[in-house]
């Protein structure tokens, strides 16, 4: 055997910076995360604490149909953004609309649910610790919605002006991130307060 050395074809990786917007958005939806754990955390430390009613089993009732509207328009943004980058713009609008409409329907369910807790049950941020952590709570998931919903609007508004095109697709993707992030996030609100906190 020869001595000689056996020379391998050098494959350089050349690395790549992630757009400024992806690093943006992750750095927006760590610090958030940050809050709604604190927000979550303090519901989960005064479950039980309050003397006087309502009490979390005496009033709420599981929002079934804001749960599967919510997390489905996680799909309808994928599918959006998904047509975006193929260039099918009239097919993005589509999806993009269909979003806005099930956000919409979430928020309005809200709404329901705190007049009913508020005018029915007597059930205000003032009432006792339950009120105070529940509006809290929800109401930081229900702000982070309506900022959404104002978003997608403007996409909206933009798409009916023709000024959307398939180079926009990764600023809808990286705004899809952030709506994916408020779905994830009304799961884990979800299962603190309407499954654990009943």
């Amino acid at each position: 055997m020869s001595g000689a050395a056996i020379s391998r074809p050098s494959i350089e990786l050349e690395w790549v910076l992630p757009s400024r917007g992806r690093v943006g958005m992750f750095s927006l939806i760590a610090a958030e995360a940050a809050i709604f754990t604190i927000f979550v955390v303090a519901y989960i430390f005064y479950i039980g604490v309050s003397f006087s009613g309502p009490k979390p089993e005496d009033v709420l009732e599981l929002p079934i149909l804001n749960t599967i509207c919510l997390l489905s328009s996680s799909l309808t943004i994928h599918l959006a953004v998904r047509a975006l980058r193929n260039a099918k713009v009239k097919v993005f609008g589509v999806w993009w609309f269909l979003t806005i409409v099930l956000g919409t329907i979430f928020l309005f369910g809200t709404g329901r649910e705190w007049h009913h807790l508020i005018i029915d049950e007597g059930l205000t941020v003032n009432t006792n610790l339950f009120g105070t952590t529940y509006y809290s709570l929800v109401g930081l998931h229900a702000f982070h919605v309506t900022v959404g919903m104002i978003l997608l609007a403007l996409g909206m508004i933009f798409t009916l002006l023709g000024k959307v095109k398939p180079e926009h697709s990764e600023r809808a993707d990286i705004f899809s991130l952030y709506w994916h992030f408020v779905d994830a996030v009304w799961v884990m609100v979800f299962t603190v307060v309407y499954v654990i906190g009943r």
